[in-house]
């Protein structure tokens, strides 16, 4: 198996990707949005790179990636890094950055935020078994009955959150897990910084004339796959790139 590799830097002439042999051995581990380290150039140190596609056969693949690091970008992600590229004329690289989890973009290991892990209590059988168990009194403590009847409508439920919820100790739980009917497993909690935020989208900006013009000559090189370069007049400070280019 190979892996084509963006390797993560603001070179514009390294905007594209590099073929690299994936090891027997990781196989396995290694998808698409893989943030991975490999050998690059004559240095000793080796690169951050991530994975933007796989294949089964490679003319220019001689090295091999060291190590696969974390799993932080989908498919989709990658897909989205190629397209703004295009769109803003920059590295894939560097858009990949906007979607990486705040704390995990610098390449020293040391200071990047670490995942906040924790401890989630899932069922060990079905639903039905446990139902049944507690129908024919094989379970008989209250609050083991407690436990398990809300866990069928909540199973994976953070601990110390069961725990505050139905009562039950923690103690109870490692009785239950002992018996087979539950178990604890350590997970990475997500992080969702705008879950309780209430964002708007924004409306679309009127332009003046002058604007306008401007908007129209580089809409039409777009449209005509022409690129040139633009100098656009105005007061320092006006916000001439958001004026002219959030709206579509």
């Amino acid at each position: 198996m190979f892996a084509q590799i963006m390797i993560n830097t603001n070179a514009k002439e390294l905007n594209r990707v590099f073929d690299y042999i994936v090891p027997k051995d990781m196989e396995k581990n290694i998808c698409i949005g893989a943030r991975v380290f490999v050998p690059f150039g004559k240095g000793k140190n080796l690169a951050e790179g991530y994975v933007l596609e796989l294949k089964e056969e490679s003319e220019f693949a001689n090295k091999e990636i060291s190590k696969i690091e974390d799993i932080i970008l989908s498919k989709e992600n990658i897909e989205l890094a190629k397209l703004m590229s295009e769109k803003y004329f920059c590295n894939v690289s560097d858009c990949i950055k906007f979607m990486l989890p705040p704390g995990s973009s610098s390449k020293d290991m040391t200071k990047r935020m670490k995942d906040k892990m924790s401890k989630f209590v899932y069922l060990a059988i079905t639903k039905d078994q446990v139902l049944d168990d507690i129908n024919k009194k094989n379970v008989k403590s209250e609050k083991h009955i407690k436990l398990l009847q809300f866990l069928i409508d909540n199973d994976g439920i953070e601990i110390s959150d069961l725990e505050a919820i139905t009562e039950v100790s923690k103690s109870i739980m490692k009785t239950l897990e002992k018996n087979g009917y539950i178990k604890i497993k350590e997970e990475k909690i997500e992080r969702n910084p705008l879950i309780h935020k209430n964002i708007k989208r924004d409306k679309k900006l009127q332009l003046n004339d002058e604007q306008q013009k401007a908007y129209d000559q580089i809409e039409f090189m777009l449209e005509n796959n022409e690129f040139a370069e633009f100098l656009l007049h105005g007061i320092t400070g006006s916000r001439k790139n958001r004026n002219l280019f959030t709206i579509n």
